[in-house]
């Protein structure tokens, strides 16, 4: 491969992790940031977001050579908005550079002169939503790059940090804590100093543990299966060999696991979460579980000195991705203040829900148990139009334009309708929730008659082999 020559003021596409090739611009970082020790990178601000970071050299690719490339390959409104950014700084600094020639051609006429190095000065105008924050960033070794957040900027642009949060109090004793801008997409976050643990990297621990790294925090991760560690080890997270080493090296641990029995066995097994807690240690269950679960590892987390707090997320992998989960906590509630960044770089909202910890369980299983129900419907939906003649497509179409419009009905359908079940959201997990939810209903003498018939319908796509493919795989139920 070719060496490219870059210099500050160049246009280029930096790659930063897992996230597609993004457009920006070559920078000088602020005075009192240090430069990661390592391989040779620049500090990049990019286009249509407030992000920056220190990128690699082999991460970054002059701007105009691989344009075309780029927009094949990347899709997307806020994608596109990026380029027409930079397609209008291009105009306005061409324009600029015209202004400067016709001037120096009066000035030295008749002066041959090399032909001038273009070198986009600092002080051009701003093509990005915001400026480089004066906050200095902890220079940690692991990390492969470093974001800056826009913790302060002039009242004007935007109010600090703390002024973007709305704090809502109601009736019914919830609060939500709801980031202006809280997706991983715009970096607007101020990370927590406090160091945090991950432990469960599957489709929508991945996510989180992206975004948390990609918005400055300082991450261990543990999983069963060591491999998935990899990845993340490489973005700049730490290595813990085990729960209770992880928990012990950090102040916040965050678990994801798939059901009661692995979040038991990750807290009460062999080397798991409980041997490592020590008082003031913070331990947040994100798992979907039952209400028992949560009351059994609360207590022997607080018998420990520990604190707890639950956070079960609503979502998918795609949303987790995004940094668009919501979170629905409940415990201890100066646990859900400290996890406040956190929750801003993972979710677009957090709820926390006064009382008892159980009540996030509670809260989700009813909310998963309507989601459920509802898919399984849209598919029946689908199968009898199809029995009856009537064109699937067409179905969609009119649902779409309706009162159930959303982009999950849309997205689910199509995939039904292309036979792409690849998972979002387990089946398995989605047929688990409906479980848990019937028996809460069965503890209070609740009747639950639509999630049993939906769970029913899910555990026939399970007997059909399905239980790893996408909750819509429950579509197949219908035509076998």
């Amino acid at each position: 491969m070719a060496t490219v020559h870059l210099r500050i003021g160049d246009l280029v596409w930096g790659k930063l992790g897992r996230y597609p090739p993004w457009p920006g611009k070559i920078v000088s970082p602020p005075k009192d940031l240090k430069k990661p020790r390592g391989k040779k990178c620049f500090f990049v601000k990019f286009f249509g977001t407030e992000d920056h970071a220190w990128i690699k050299v082999e991460q970054l690719k002059p701007y105009h050579p691989h344009k075309e490339e780029m927009i094949k390959i990347n899709k997307g409104k806020r994608f596109q908005q990026a380029v027409d950014a930079v397609e209008e700084y291009l105009k306005k600094a061409k324009g600029k550079d015209q202004t400067h020639s016709d001037d120096k051609s009066k000035s030295e006429k008749g002066r041959k002169t090399a032909k001038p190095m273009k070198i986009i000065e600092e002080d051009d105008e701003d093509p990005f939503k915001g400026g480089l924050s004066d906050k200095p960033v902890k220079d940690d070794p692991h990390f492969h790059h470093f974001l800056l957040s826009q913790s302060e900027k002039p009242a004007s642009s935007m109010e600090p940090i703390t002024k973007r949060l709305k704090i809502i109090e109601e009736d019914t004793k919830s609060t939500s804590i709801q980031a202006a801008d809280s997706t991983a997409i715009n970096g607007s976050i101020t990370p927590t100093d406090k160091r945090i643990g991950f432990l469960g990297l599957g489709l929508m621990g991945s996510g989180v543990v992206s975004n948390l790294l990609k918005m400055g925090h300082v991450v261990t991760v543990w999983n069963r299966t060591a491999e998935k560690c990899d990845l993340f080890i490489q973005e700049g997270a730490r290595l813990g060999r085990t729960p209770a080493e992880v928990v012990s090296m950090c102040d916040i641990t965050f678990s994801c696991v798939s059901d009661p029995k692995a979040a038991r066995d990750l807290v009460l097994g062999p080397s798991g979460v409980l041997q490592g807690i020590r008082p003031g240690k913070c331990y947040v269950e994100m798992s979907t579980v039952d209400p028992e679960t949560i009351t059994e590892l609360a207590q022997v987390i607080t018998s420990r000195g520990g604190r707890f707090l639950e956070a079960p997320v609503s979502g998918s992998q795609q949303l987790s991705n995004d940094g668009m989960l919501v979170i629905v906590a409940a415990g201890e509630r100066s646990v859900y203040e400290d996890c406040s960044s956190c929750f801003q770089a993972m979710g677009k909202t957090s709820f926390f829900i006064a009382g008892e910890a159980g009540n996030a369980a509670r809260m989700m299983l009813i909310l998963n148990m309507v989601q459920g129900s509802f898919m399984a419907t849209i598919a029946e939906g689908l199968t009898l139009a199809q029995a009856t003649g009537q064109s699937q497509q067409t179905f969609l179409d009119i649902l779409c334009q309706g009162q159930m419009a959303s982009t999950f009905v849309d997205q689910k359908c199509q995939n039904i309708l292309q036979g792409n079940f690849k998972p979002d959201y387990y089946l398995k997990h989605i047929q688990k929730d409906l479980r848990l939810a019937i028996s809460m209903g069965d503890s209070v003498n609740h009747p639950t008659p639509m999630a049993a018939a939906a769970n029913e319908v899910y555990k026939r796509a399970k007997a059909l082999d399905q239980s790893d493919n996408d909750m819509s795989a429950v579509y197949r139920a219908y035509i076998h």
